[in-house]
């Protein structure tokens, strides 16, 4: 059985706390900071014993040395952004895998975001760690990719099982809904998904983490026909 916490930090961010109970081992993914995250470790009597990062960002990676000097844990990232994320201790790309305890999760190359951006999938939880790919109605800004790149990454994930929950790293599911609505008025599902959005704001909740299926039936970026139409919703989105 796997735990899962989201732990709120900076404006928007959201850290992910994952831990075994069989293994007793515990993992970090995307610790922009480290207090907050040691801290919700320590509350649950839980070790860290890995990071995990998405993209060389540094809200995603902010806190890995700290974490690391606190815990000893080992840091796992993107073997194309080695560079740019001076903490890894091991380096990982397309189809490698890493575990906790006995669940193993495959490494997903979704570059756009950032250039070396990995995704983690445990298909037999029906888990994918997403970083800043794939969003709630949304998804991140092509900072250094192209968006064949994005269209390439939300057609992988789509095809993901319905079921498969989606831990991604930003509260942006109110704006990205919002802009939504203006480019698919006609859709129902995607109406009624903000308005419950909204009630949730409004109550002072989370709106993460979300599933491919609620992505399938809302995500306009995922749901868009090609490339190009995916580029005109990103520009404009960038724009709003």
């Amino acid at each position: 059985m796997l735990d899962v916490v989201r732990i709120p930090v900076l404006s928007d961010n959201y850290v992910w706390l994952l831990h075994d109970h069989a293994s007793g081992d515990t993992v970090v993914i995307d610790p922009a900071v480290a207090e907050p995250v040691l801290d919700a470790a320590a509350a649950r009597g839980w070790t860290i014993g890995q990071i995990w990062n998405t993209h060389w960002h540094g809200d995603h990676v902010g806190g890995n040395a700290a974490i690391r000097a606190a815990t000893g844990c080992t840091i796992t990232g993107p073997a194309a952004e080695a560079a740019k994320i001076g903490t890894l201790d091991r380096t990982v790309g397309e189809g490698d895998s890493v575990r906790i305890g006995e669940h193993s999760a495959r490494v997903m190359a979704v570059p756009a975001h950032t250039a070396g951006h990995v995704a983690y999938h445990l298909a037999d939880d029906h888990m994918v760690f997403v970083g800043d790919t794939l969003f709630a109605m949304g998804c991140g800004r092509l900072f250094e990719g192209t968006a064949t790149q994005m269209f390439d990454n939300m057609r992988r994930l789509a095809a993901l099982p319905d079921d498969t929950i989606v831990y991604c790293a930003h509260e942006y599911t109110l704006s990205n809904g919002r802009f939504a609505v203006r480019v698919e008025p006609e859709n129902a599902a995607l109406a009624a998904r903000v308005a419950a959005v909204e009630a949730a704001r409004a109550r002072g909740e989370a709106t993460v983490p979300t599933t491919i299926g609620q992505e399938r039936a809302t995500n306009i970026f995922m749901r868009a026909r090609d490339a190009d139409e995916l580029a005109e919703r990103r520009l404009a989105k960038d724009a709003a």
